[in-house]
């Protein structure tokens, strides 16, 4: 399946570049993303990125190594600044000053290092820098601490049947599943997971897609999931969007795409970028 509106190349042409996706919205949007441009120095990370996000929904962001995604999610969790461009939540300006203040509106992230503490318990690696204290006394309410933990885990149904041993005995599967667990316990709405799936066998990477699939039904979080794997795409998201060169060049639902269709659109990036290479070197 091409791409709407594509044209074939002619023989040693390479292929014109992918359009830019408008600005688009829904009247359910939790998060909307406008004209966001991104340089480090010479180099131009984001250009006209445009996205949106709509409440319950799981959105695939997709793009080879170096297209900006990881730069685009550190925007919206407010770990850089972009130098221009809007941003909007629940319909509001949204201009996070910091993670800890974008985690405060609701948006929080999980990377894929998780930011968790091997030595330290499942269920204080859940309450890491929100522990609960007895008063007057700053003593670790840890039976507290435990009771939640328990219940949160329980709630998005994770299957961890010992949450005092330390996270290094799990599986990648189940520290993700207790990254991804803090951040939902936490009370936000929005989810923004930095290749979930990266390193995964097929079991570990099973339990994450069941554990987005109950999120999505509960329907209170929203998530962009950066991805690579195309069918994982199909399994998990309700819509796609893809970005090169800094830009989206595609946003559809997953049931209006296919495999095929992403796959042309690398593929005619290759085809471009080797073009461009040959006539740079004569």
């Amino acid at each position: 399946m091409a791409a709407e509106g594509a044209q074939s190349p002619q023989p040693g042409q390479a292929p014109p570049p992918e359009p830019t996706v408008p600005v688009a919205s829904a009247p359910d949007d939790v998060l909307r993303v406008e004209h966001i441009a991104k340089r480090f120095g010479p180099v131009t990370a984001l250009r006209d990125v445009n996205l949106h996000l709509r409440k319950g929904e799981v959105l695939g962001l997709l793009g080879d190594n170096g297209a900006g995604k990881s730069t685009l999610i550190k925007i919206i969790s407010g770990f850089q600044k972009q130098d221009s461009g809007r941003m909007f939540l629940h319909g509001q300006p949204y201009e996070p000053k910091s993670v800890d203040d974008a985690r405060a509106k609701g948006v929080d992230t999980v990377y894929q290092d998780l930011a968790l503490i091997d030595e330290l318990s499942v269920y204080h690696n859940l309450f890491l820098r929100r522990e609960r204290v007895l008063r007057p006394l700053p003593i670790l309410n840890n039976r507290e601490m435990k009771r939640e933990a328990r219940r949160a885990l329980d709630e998005i149904g994770i299957n961890i049947p010992r949450i005092d041993v330390s996270v290094a005995r799990l599986s990648g599967g189940q520290r993700q599943a207790i990254a991804v667990a803090r951040s939902v316990s936490s009370a936000s709405d929005i989810l923004l997971l930095d290749e979930p799936l990266a390193a995964m066998g097929a079991k570990e990477g099973a339990q994450i897609l069941d554990l987005v699939a109950r999120l999505k039904a509960e329907g209170k979080v929203s998530i962009i999931m950066i991805l690579h794997n195309y069918e994982q795409v199909f399994l998990a998201c309700d819509r796609v969007s893809m970005i090169q060169d800094g830009k989206i060049v595609l946003d559809k639902p997953t049931a209006e795409t296919s495999v095929a269709e992403l796959t042309e659109i690398v593929v005619n990036e290759y085809r471009r970028a080797r073009q461009e290479a040959h006539e740079a070197h004569g």
